[in-house]
């Protein structure tokens, strides 16, 4: 544990951090529950700010894994697209400060964290249930853990990996959560790649800095979206966006769902 520990242990000695330091293993999930475990552990009162995130680089063994399961896609991947077949591997890093709104001692906050939800379908060991019964869930909880309405979310950054399961599975979770009335979503796996345990940092804080400048970048590569969504992702960049409220959803193997809301301050 020590060794996928040491990013966390390396932070805290280098800024001199003497409360909790703890590494959070859920493969894809991974960086999006450590921003929901800091929320959570402000919230209570055990720390008044936290540093969140994750970070995964590449190696033979995430891409023999990954070969071994057969998702790799040797082209440009295809989130939502009817015709893809697999994702494309990435490496990145991302950290975020949380903290208590009483402690910000006047800096200018990004944005807020308004709820979160975690399930696990526990269906299988690489693959989300089909009936999206944990997708779901995730999203409903993160909606009443803000007292949200669906109607309340005006974007989602979506897991969208572009593997087979993956995309349909999270569409059906969607169209559950969301209904007729499904907002503005996109993959940014379509410009990075699936960063594995950094991706639900990352793609928070493409979803934060996507609030601030009102601004949704066209999910890449979906010429054909799949034929169930009756709503595709978008597909052409926007500009001026009034983004209140924002989802960002990030999902592990074995069936380990995350869903964060993030709001303008």
């Amino acid at each position: 544990m020590r060794v996928r520990s040491i990013i966390g242990l390396s932070l805290a000695k280098r800024y001199g951090v003497k409360g909790v330091t703890c590494t959070i293993n859920t493969a894809c999930s991974a960086s999006a529950n450590a921003i929901m475990m800091g929320a959570r552990m402000i919230r209570s009162g055990r720390c008044k700010r936290a540093i969140v995130g994750g970070v995964d680089s590449l190696a033979k063994f995430a891409v023999n894994g990954f070969n071994a399961l057969q998702i790799l896609s040797d082209k440009m991947c295809k989130p939502f697209d009817e015709n893809r077949n697999g994702l494309n591997l990435g490496e990145g890093a991302a950290y975020l400060v949380l903290e208590n709104e009483k402690h910000c001692n006047g800096k200018e906050p990004y944005a807020e964290v308004l709820g979160y939800g975690n399930t696990n379908d526990a269906f299988h060991p690489s693959t989300l249930s089909e009936d999206a019964i944990g997708v779901a869930q995730a999203m409903e909880n993160a909606l009443q853990s803000a007292d949200l309405h669906g109607t309340a979310i005006d974007y989602i950054n979506t897991h969208g990996t572009a593997t087979e399961n993956n995309d349909k599975v999270e569409a059906l979770g969607m169209q559950k959560v969301f209904g007729d009335i499904l907002p503005a979503y996109n993959s940014t796996k379509s410009y990075t790649g699936h960063t594995l345990a950094a991706a639900g940092a990352v793609e928070a804080v493409f979803t934060v800095l996507g609030m601030q400048h009102g601004e949704i970048y066209p999910n890449l590569n979906c010429h054909h979206p799949i034929s169930t969504l009756e709503v595709p992702p978008v597909r052409s960049y926007r500009q001026g966006e009034e983004i209140n409220c924002a989802m960002s959803n990030s999902f592990g193997f074995a069936g380990n769902c995350t869903s964060l809301i993030f709001g303008k301050p």
